[in-house]
């Protein structure tokens, strides 16, 4: 079973909707006691850092969260489910899980947010299997306003131009997220999300 973690907060709908078009087997879900028994979690996300994490504390599901990921299980995040994974935003003051080192940052004042839109993708190892047929520079859907800023160039699986430079996809172990939504992304976001459900199998 995927699950996919519902702390109200993101497009839920249009996730659980992509994975039932590929015939993934998810469930959408806020209880915490299912995070042990889920093959993979997906954590979707739109809106505030601080909001997110304050909402996965009163849905006591940020512990859990944090311990099924340090402990290996399969996770994928998607735009704030990527940002969460780092230790701090310039958004707020809430900690984030801190599975990867670093913090996320605002787009400068000279660009346009939201960076909103299609936007080329340039992955950074042509083998990691979440790429799987998928064509290298191709164009996903983004809609935000800050990025994540590693500290460790070598979790950065995507990379991708806007004003600068930034992370639009990350890699570590057994944790991938991507700041671009898959769901949103037509048939190569979900090319995308078959790779990710196949690699929690």
């Amino acid at each position: 079973m995927i699950l996919v973690i519902d702390y109200g907060m993101g497009n839920l709908r249009s996730v659980e909707k992509a994975l039932t078009h590929i015939g993934a087997a998810a469930q959408v879900s806020s209880d915490p006691a299912l995070i042990p028994q889920a093959e993979r979690i997906i954590l979707p996300g739109v809106g505030a850092f601080d909001h997110a994490v304050i909402e996965l504390k009163k849905r006591k599901l940020f512990d859990p969260l944090v311990a099924a990921i340090r402990g290996g299980k399969p996770y994928f995040g998607i735009c704030l489910g990527l940002q969460l994974l780092f230790e701090s935003s310039s958004e707020g003051t809430e900690k984030g899980f801190g599975i990867l080192k670093g913090r996320v940052e605002r787009f400068p004042d000279d660009l346009k947010v939201p960076h909103m839109g299609w936007n080329a993708v340039d992955f950074t190892h042509a083998d990691c299997p979440y790429w799987k047929g998928i064509p290298a520079q191709s164009y996903f859907y983004f809609v935000h306003s800050y990025y994540a800023a590693p500290a460790e160039p070598a979790v950065v699986e995507g990379k991708t131009q806007y004003g600068r430079t930034f992370a639009s996809a990350v890699w570590k172990d057994r944790v991938f997220a991507t700041q671009f939504h898959p769901e949103k992304s037509q048939d190569l976001g979900l090319e995308l999300l078959k790779n990710v459900v196949g690699a929690a199998r």
